[in-house]
């Protein structure tokens, strides 16, 4: 198993925080089917202001390519990422087009 961390901003808006985090409180079945065939064992996402951390622990065989590809071919994950882009805004070093970006791990115990 391996684990990720990966950070995400929301829009500075107390009104769409709270209509996203609602969302995330009943997630549409075809993202939890989505997350679960990638190969995703566990998923968590926490919140202080806007600035949002996900943490993932994934199979070995878990690939963000392949992840990315299925999602693609997916209305019903574009239909619900195109709804989550209402609220989410992209981390100011973030490349044209990125979203989530993958955390550098600086300590373990």
């Amino acid at each position: 198993m391996k684990r990720y961390a990966l950070a995400l901003d929301l829009k500075d808006d107390e009104k769409l925080i709270a209509e996203y985090e609602a969302y995330h409180q009943a997630i549409w079945p075809e993202i939890s089917e989505s997350i679960t065939a990638a190969g995703i064992l566990n998923m968590e996402i926490y919140r202080i202001a806007n600035r949002l951390f996900m943490v993932m622990e994934v199979h070995d065989t878990f690939s963000f390519e392949a992840k990315a590809k299925a999602d693609l071919a997916n209305p019903k994950v574009m239909e619900w990422e195109e709804l989550m882009w209402k609220y989410q805004q992209a981390l100011p070093m973030a490349k044209p087009g990125e979203k989530w970006l993958l955390m550098d791990k600086i300590f373990a115990l």
